[in-house]
């Protein structure tokens, strides 16, 4: 049978759901603030040995993973202005600046 109360709260540093944080992240990529949805992105992907994680827009992410390869993303690693010289990120990140930060569409397929 469980404890109703315990010395030890796992959860307490956690916030509740009724509690918003005070100021949105911004992505990494576009750095815009993020809305209601947050995607803790791994720049250098976890079957790369990637443990860092960054806030990005779901679009941002969906972006980075048709232009990149895993091995290319860890090649970057946590560089945001080599990710920004490729034409196709850049031309993405000047239009989606002007947009809402729930902004959300379809991606084209990856460019590889």
């Amino acid at each position: 049978m469980a404890r109703r109360s315990s010395k030890y709260d796992p959860y307490e540093g956690l916030h509740r759901e009724d509690e918003a944080p005070a100021v949105a992240p911004p992505c990494w990529l576009c750095g815009r603030p993020t809305g209601k949805t947050i995607v803790w992105h791994h720049p250098v992907p976890k079957s790369r040995g990637g443990r860092d994680v960054v806030p990005m827009h779901p679009i941002c992410q969906q972006t980075l993973i048709a232009n990149f390869t895993n091995s290319e993303l860890q090649r970057h690693a946590m560089d945001v202005e080599g990710l920004l010289a490729n034409p196709n990120v850049r031309k993405f990140v000047d239009w989606v600046a002007k947009k809402d930060p729930d902004f959300t569409a379809t991606i084209t397929k990856k460019q590889r």
